[in-house]
C-alpha cells in the first residue's frame, strides 16, 4: 500500500482509498468467486441506492442477520455510505435474542438468509411478536440463488438482497466522521446485552492501525476468514484485509478440512483463530510442517482450560500463533504479542497495542490505586478507538469509564516495563461461550420467563474443553418442573450454546447474609455443579 495514503476518517473515504490504488485486485474470494476492489466499491454503491429507495437514511439502522458472506461487507459498507449503522445480529440467535435487538436498536429493516445451514429463520421471527418491533419495516431476503421472495414476514414488505444490487449506483456520500456505524452486543451485569456504539471515525482509524500491525499493508498478502461478521472479531478482522488492500477469503462457516485446503492451495499468509480451531487444523493435516505459507496466526484461547500443550504442538510444527486482545468496546485484534517472545508468552492474550497513542494500566480494585509493571489488577485502557457509548444507556456507559477517560474492562491482567502488557481472565461471573462472552444473568432471564421457574442461578464449570453450564431452578410449582420440556422451551428462544447442559431444581440458593442484603453464593453453586457434572458424565456401572 501507498504509504502516503491519509489515516481515513469515515468508511467510505477508507474503502475509496484502497480501491483508487488496488481497484483491479482481488478483495474477496468465497466458494471460488473473486470480487475485485472495483466491483467491491460499485456493489456496495448499488445497495447504498436500494437501501436508500427502501427509505433508510442517515441514522437509521439495519439488523445484519447473516453469516459470513461478502453480502455482509458489502451492505456494511452500504450503509457507512448512508450515514446509516448495521446492528451485528448472530445468526445463532433465536427468537428472543432477536426481538431484543431489533428492538432495542430500533432497527429498520432486517436482511437474512432463510435456507443458511436449514436453519428456520423465517420460524424464528414469526415467533417474535410484531407489536415488539415497532420500528421495522422491511425484511431483506439474502439467498445464493437470487431466490424472489413471495409473501410477508411478520406483516412487512420482503425484498430481496439481488434487487438492491440491480439497482445504480449511488455515489454520493453521506458519511461523517461522527456518524454511527457498528452496534455490537456484549454481556452485562443485566438480564439483557448492552448494545455498543461506534462511529466512523474510531472504526476507520482502528482498522487502519491493525492492518499495519499485521502487515497486511505490503504485497502479496492473504487472509483466511474462518469466523462470523457479527462478532467485533470477525468484522475488525475482515474489513482490516480489505483495508489493507490484501484479498480475504470468507467461509461461510467453519470447516476444518476446508480451511486447510485453502490455506495449502492459495498459500495464504495470515488467519486468525481460537484454541479450537488451530486444533482442529493440526488434526486434519498431519504432516510435519502443514502449512509452510501461513506468516502469522492471530490467537485467543477460549475455550478454557489450558492450551500449553496445543501451543508446544503448533511451535513445533512451524506455526507462529501471536496472541490477541480485544472488546466490543474498544474493537478487536486491538492488541498483538511481538512474535520475537517463547511461545507461551507469545500465545498470551494483549500485547503491544496497534495505535501508539493507546494508554493501558492496572488498577488495584481494593485501593484503587494505579500499579506498577508487572502486578496484577483490573486492566484500563485510554484509546481512540473506543466506543462511542452503550446505546440508550447513559448510565452503563458513564460506569464503564474512569474519570480520566480509560475504558474499565473488567478484565485482569499486568503491564510490562516495554510497553506491552498481558490479559489473565475475565474478572466477575462473565462466562466464554462458544467464543462469546455471555452474562449468565441473561440466561437466567429467559429461563425465568417460563411459568414453571420461580427463580434461577446459572453457573459454568470447566469441562475438559468446554465450559459445562448448570442451571439451579426454583420451581414455582415443583410438581409442574419438566426439565425436557425446559430445555426445549430454551433451544427455541436462545442461542444454542447458552442452553444449560443440566437443570437442577433447588428448594433455595446458598446465600450469604449481610446487613446490605442476601447474596447468592456462587461459588459454592460452582461447586455443586462440578459434582453433579461428575456424576451425570461417569460411566455407567
Amino acid at each position: 500500500m501507498d504509504q502516503t495514503l491519509p489515516r481515513p476518517v469515515t468508511i467510505t473515504e477508507m474503502v475509496e482509498n484502497i480501491t483508487r490504488q488496488k481497484g483491479d485486485q482481488t478483495a474477496i474470494v468465497y466458494l471460488g468467486q473473486h470480487i475485485t476492489f472495483n466491483e467491491l466499491l460499485e456493489r456496495s454503491q448499488r445497495v447504498a441506492d436500494g437501501l436508500r429507495r427502501l427509505g433508510i437514511g442517515e441514522g437509521d439502522r439495519v439488523s445484519l442477520w447473516l453469516p459470513a458472506v461478502p453480502a455482509w461487507l458489502i451492505t456494511y459498507i452500504a450503509l457507512c455510505r448512508l450515514g446509516a449503522v448495521a446492528v451485528a445480529t448472530n445468526t445463532k440467535f433465536r427468537s428472543s435474542e432477536v426481538q431484543d435487538i431489533v428492538s432495542r436498536s430500533q432497527a429498520k429493516a432486517i436482511i437474512m438468509w432463510p435456507g443458511f445451514k436449514h436453519i428456520d429463520f423465517e420460524g424464528i421471527l414469526s415467533d417474535i411478536d410484531p407489536t415488539a418491533l415497532t420500528a421495522l419495516q422491511t425484511v431483506i431476503l439474502y439467498s445464493e440463488d437470487k431466490t424472489e421472495p413471495a409473501h410477508h414476514i411478520l406483516g412487512r414488505n420482503t425484498v430481496s438482497y439481488h434487487a438492491l444490487e440491480q439497482s445504480p449506483p449511488y455515489t454520493a456520500d453521506h458519511a461523517t466522521p461522527e456518524s454511527g456505524c457498528n452496534i455490537f452486543t456484549t454481556s452485562g451485569t443485566t438480564k439483557a446485552p448492552k448494545l455498543v456504539y461506534h462511529k466512523q471515525s474510531a472504526t476507520a482509524g482502528h482498522l487502519y492501525d491493525i492492518n499495519r500491525a499485521f502487515g497486511l499493508d505490503q504485497p502479496g498478502k492473504s487472509v483466511l476468514h474462518m469466523i462470523p461478521f457479527c462478532g467485533v472479531w470477525g468484522f475488525d478482522q475482515g474489513m482490516m484485509t480489505l483495508a489493507g488492500g490484501s484479498t480475504l477469503y470468507i467461509m461461510p462457516f467453519f470447516d476444518p478440512a476446508e480451511a486447510a485446503r485453502l490455506i495449502q492451495a492459495h498459500r495464504i499468509t495470515h488467519t486468525s483463530a481460537s484454541d479450537e480451531a488451530v486444533r482442529c487444523l493440526l488434526e486434519v493435516n498431519d504432516t510435519p510442517v502443514p502449512f509452510p505459507s501461513l506468516e502469522l496466526i492471530g490467537f485467543a484461547a477460549v475455550g478454557g482450560g489450558s492450551s500449553q500443550d496445543l501451543v508446544l504442538e503448533a511451535t513445533r510444527r512451524g506455526l507462529t500463533l501471536r496472541g490477541l486482545y480485544g472488546s466490543s468496546e474498544l474493537g478487536a485484534l486491538f492488541s498483538l504479542q511481538s512474535d520475537t517472545l517463547a511461545p507461551e508468552d507469545r500465545t498470551q492474550g494483549g500485547g503491544i497495542c496497534v495505535n501508539p497513542e493507546t494508554q493501558v494500566r492496572t488498577r488495584d480494585k481494593q485501593s484503587g490505586n494505579i500499579l506498577p509493571h508487572g502486578e496484577r489488577g483490573e486492566i484500563e485502557i485510554k484509546t481512540p478507538s473506543r466506543m462511542v457509548g452503550y446505546l440508550n444507556n447513559p448510565e452503563a456507559t458513564q460506569t464503564a469509564f474512569t474519570e480520566d477517560g480509560f475504558f474499565k474492562t473488567g478484565d485482569l491482567g499486568y503491564t510490562r516495563d516495554d510497553g506491552s502488557w498481558v490479559f489473565l481472565s475475565r474478572l466477575g461471573d462473565a462466562i466464554r461461550l462458544s467464543g462469546f462472552l455471555v452474562s449468565p444473568a441473561e440466561i437466567e432471564g429467559y429461563i425465568e420467563t417460563h411459568p414453571a421457574v420461580s427463580e434461577a442461578q446459572v453457573v459454568g464449570v470447566q469441562q475438559a474443553r468446554k465450559i459445562w453450564l448448570c442451571a439451579f431452578i426454583i420451581p414455582a410449582d415443583a410438581n409442574k418442573l419438566d426439565n425436557q420440556l425446559l430445555r426445549q422451551y430454551c433451544e427455541k428462544g436462545m442461542a444454542k450454546y447458552k442452553v444449560p447442559q443440566h437443570f437442577e431444581p433447588i428448594d433455595a440458593f446458598p446465600v450469604t447474609l449481610s446487613a446490605n442484603g442476601n447474596k447468592i453464593q456462587r461459588a459454592k453453586l460452582r461447586d455443586m455443579a462440578e459434582s453433579i457434572m461428575r456424576r451425570s458424565l461417569a460411566p455407567a456401572t
